[in-house]
């Protein structure tokens, strides 16, 4: 038996015929706009990821100009050093020969460099101060990876 409370209307349960083709057309609505929301997102990132790939092909294109550029201007200023050095001494020879000392007195202080910085990496403190900046490294992929504690603070 259907016990319905009394002075209350007996078929109160039927859903109103009229709200539910409103209630679906919005949704629909909301579906498609979702759906052009997230298409217009996806347009856009493929034309940012095609920018992106053109702008690897320029930046090694112009990398190689700037170097061929940079090479021909520090040639063109040994050149100039070389005509200043050959008026200054009034001998091409020798303005040859300081410019060729001159050159590898830069060329031996930049090999010096070189070598004290591998040293410097070779040193106990630098080692595992590389050792830990490599364990952040890896472990930085690992979202449960406890922060660094053995860093001193300044």
């Amino acid at each position: 038996m259907d016990e319905a409370p009394r002075g209350g209307p007996a078929a109160d349960s039927a859903p109103d015929p009229a709200a539910s083709p409103r209630l679906l057309d919005e949704l629909g609505r909301l579906a498609g706009a979702v759906r052009h929301l997230f298409g217009a997102q996806w347009r856009l990132f493929v034309a940012e990821l095609a920018l992106a790939r053109g702008a690897v092909s320029w930046l090694l294109a112009l990398g190689l100009v700037a170097t061929v550029l940079g090479v021909g201007l520090g040639l063109t200023v040994l050149a100039l050093i070389g005509v200043a050095l050959a008026h200054w001494l009034d001998s091409w020879l020798w303005a040859l020969a300081l410019l060729a000392l001159l050159q590898g007195g830069l060329l031996a202080a930049a090999i010096i460099a070189f070598r004290r910085a591998l040293r410097w990496l070779g040193l106990p403190a630098t080692r595992s101060e590389i050792g830990a900046m490599m364990r952040r490294g890896t472990s930085s992929t690992d979202a449960s990876a406890a922060p660094d504690t053995d860093r001193t603070a300044p």
